[in-house]
């Protein structure tokens, strides 16, 4: 006969989730950043004997230059889901949900659009596939990312309940136990040690 089963640790939980979504996010954003730098086409224009042909390569950034923005600031965000809690977190990831669909759509284009020249399709799928990790990132942070624990919430002071008491007064202590400590500079200036005497 087995005991009942021990619910879960729940702040364990709350973390090891959010730190699927921010990975998911991040490895999202930046496989598409890295993908849209990279050459979608490569187009050659002849020119007569003996000159070699002309390469023009053009990565996904030229083609889409709003596609590796899309993808630095869904990079940046990721990031950012660290730094909030509650209901501005779940904000946060529907905006990485919609930038992550945004940045994938990028990639799609590129899949399906007629570029001139040899083209390299496995840049814009790795780009819709990046996409596709940030927005499910974002997703998750939407959906599940208000109860999370937010970054450095343990290092957080405690509420006061009763008003501070006033700090303990100094006793004597020492060769400078009774001076103020304006004397004390003032024999500095002059040259003096306040230490002896």
């Amino acid at each position: 006969m087995t005991g009942p089963t021990q619910p879960p640790d729940r702040p364990a939980a709350g973390r090891r989730r959010l730190t699927y979504a921010v990975l998911l996010c991040l490895a999202g954003a930046g496989l598409a950043l890295w993908a849209s730098t990279r050459s979608w086409s490569v187009e050659l224009t002849v020119r007569p004997a003996p000159l070699p042909p002309v390469r023009d390569a053009r990565s996904g950034a030229a083609l889409l230059p709003w596609l590796p923005a899309l993808a630095l600031v869904t990079l940046a965000g990721g990031g950012a889901v660290l730094a909030t809690r509650g209901r501005l977190r779940r904000l946060l990831g529907v905006l990485l949900g919609l930038l992550g669909l945004a940045v994938a759509a990028g990639g799609g284009y590129g899949l399906v659009t007629d570029i001139d020249g040899v083209v390299s399709r496995q840049w814009p799928a790795l780009c819709l596939l990046g996409g596709l990790l940030a927005a499910a990132g974002g997703g998750w942070t939407a959906l599940r990312g208000g109860g999370w624990p937010a970054m450095g919430a343990r290092y957080e002071r405690p509420a006061l309940t009763s008003p501070p008491s006033a700090p303990p007064e100094a006793g004597p202590a020492g060769p400078m136990a009774g001076r103020r400590t304006t004397e004390a500079w003032d024999a500095l200036d002059r040259g003096e040690d306040p230490t002896t005497g």
